[in-house]
């Protein structure tokens, strides 16, 4: 097998790391823009209540159920808050949004159940059953939930992007982190988060319709609309 020239395999090295750099130079930069563009957006349990703005709806991000039908401790933490957040009025009807695209798998009954037990009415609870990313709930809070304003609760690292997402949508959108316990896996999802909010940019400027939309639902009946289980 014939041997490429040293003068060549330097060039190509070049060129490898000419891209690498630009690549590197590019997904830090986007990554800094979401992160500006959603930072004023995020407040504090505390802050929201007292801007006296009532939203449409609080929107709780899904994150994964176990096998017992119980939500994960990162699920958990979501869950607390935006039912706080319920309870101190930052809204009256919660929107849960997460995956249920099996029978074997579904986020958002066990979210439901979660904040009934929690003492939030079912018919102030909206199951979103086709939630499968942070682009999907966004795109069908505003196409299918009619909503104009929205609390957003999740993590931290998390918010920036769902806010991003928001906005591009023209949701008038707050977000509440609720980072109050370390979870486990934490690092890789954080370094994920960057290749992801990379990705929500290239969808927000195309905006490809969700896998699923369906008729809309008005926020102001009851969120019973969205049972599927007796």
């Amino acid at each position: 097998m014939k041997k490429l020239p040293v003068k060549k395999i330097i060039k190509l090295f070049r060129y490898g790391c000419m891209l690498a750099i630009t690549g590197a130079v590019i997904l830090f930069s986007t990554d800094c823009y979401v992160k500006a563009k959603a930072a004023d957006s995020i407040l504090s349990e505390d802050e929201l209540i007292h801007s006296e703005e009532k939203a449409d709806a609080i929107l709780v991000l899904g994150a994964q159920v176990k096998a017992n039908g119980q939500p994960c401790l990162m699920l958990e933490e979501r869950l607390n808050t935006g039912i706080q957040l319920f309870k101190d009025g930052a809204a009256d009807r919660i929107i849960m949004s997460g995956d249920h695209g099996s029978d074997d798998y579904d986020e958002v009954n066990a979210m439901k159940s979660y904040a009934i037990d929690h003492g939030v009415p079912s018919e102030c609870i909206f199951m979103d059953h086709a939630g499968f990313s942070t682009y999907d709930s966004m795109y069908r809070a505003k196409e299918i939930f009619q909503a104009k304003s929205l609390v957003v609760v999740t993590q931290e690292y998390h918010l920036y992007r769902a806010l991003y997402d928001a906005m591009a949508f023209g949701l008038d959108a707050q977000g509440v982190p609720c980072d109050t316990a370390v979870y486990e896996g934490d690092a890789y999802r954080k370094s994920r988060e960057v290749l992801a909010r990379m990705k929500d940019v290239g969808f927000t400027l195309l905006k490809p319709e969700p896998a699923f939309l369906g008729d809309t639902i008005s926020l102001n009946g009851s969120g019973d609309v969205t049972n599927d289980k007796n």
